[in-house]
């Protein structure tokens, strides 16, 4: 499988009343196609910052970041936000669905922006709906829905759009147990038959335990 990520000595340092805060400290780190990692670590411990950089949400204070081959942080604004929306998909924490539109409107979005046509869009929406189980809940808005129904469309809306990464921050960071576990599965699930790489960072043991692939990260270093 060829190499995707290739990142060396990243660090990135926040200004805190005037002295600076290191929170990555000269991370190397490497992900392959189709490759599925979780990243284990401690609240505060900087796996939000890597996902952060790596999804080119954020700058870097120092290091490089390569996606395959080219360094990603040569490239202008307009670059990195093309690099964005046609590479990586993202899933946070707290959903950030749109809160007026529909399930269906929320998975379509994406590639309305990426000005697919209306009909495209809503029969690949429909598909990804389908895919995390969620075809009978399509016309519900999200303040209709459940938080693990809600993280489901996230899913949906990240991967519709067919990424080679899935980059996923605490994903089931306000979910119950039992429905945390159900949708780390399903994501798993939906790298597999995707074929694309999955990234997740989690403080959550249980989660981490679904993957074959560990790193742990502790003050900003990746061990």
């Amino acid at each position: 499988m060829a190499l995707l990520y290739n990142v060396v000595g990243l660090s990135k340092s926040f200004i805190k009343e005037r002295q600076p805060i290191a929170v990555l400290k000269g991370v190397h780190f490497q992900l392959k196609e189709q490759e599925a990692l979780v990243v284990l670590g401690a609240s505060g411990a900087g796996k939000s910052t890597l996902l952060h950089l790596l999804g080119t949400l954020d700058t870097p204070t120092a290091g490089q970041v390569f996606y395959r081959g080219e360094e990603l942080f040569l490239k202008n604004d307009k670059q990195l936000s093309e690099f964005r929306n046609n590479k990586i998909g993202f899933v946070f924490q707290f959903h950030h669905l749109i809160s007026i539109l529909t399930a269906l409107e929320n998975v379509m979005l994406p590639l309305l922006i990426r000005k697919s046509d209306e009909e495209n869009a809503r029969a690949k929406a429909l598909e990804m709906l389908a895919r995390v189980g969620l075809s009978h809940r399509k016309d519900h808005r999200p303040g209709e829905l459940s938080g693990g129904e809600q993280q489901r469309v996230a899913i949906a809306r990240a991967l519709v759009g067919s990424p080679e990464v899935l980059l996923a921050d605490e994903p089931t960071g306000n979910l119950d147990s039992k429905t945390g576990e159900e949708i780390a599965q399903i994501m798993i699930d939906l790298q597999r038959e995707s074929n694309m790489a999955l990234l997740l960072v989690t403080h959550n043991e249980k989660i981490a335990n679904h993957f074959s692939n560990h790193r742990v990260m502790e003050d900003g270093v990746l061990l």
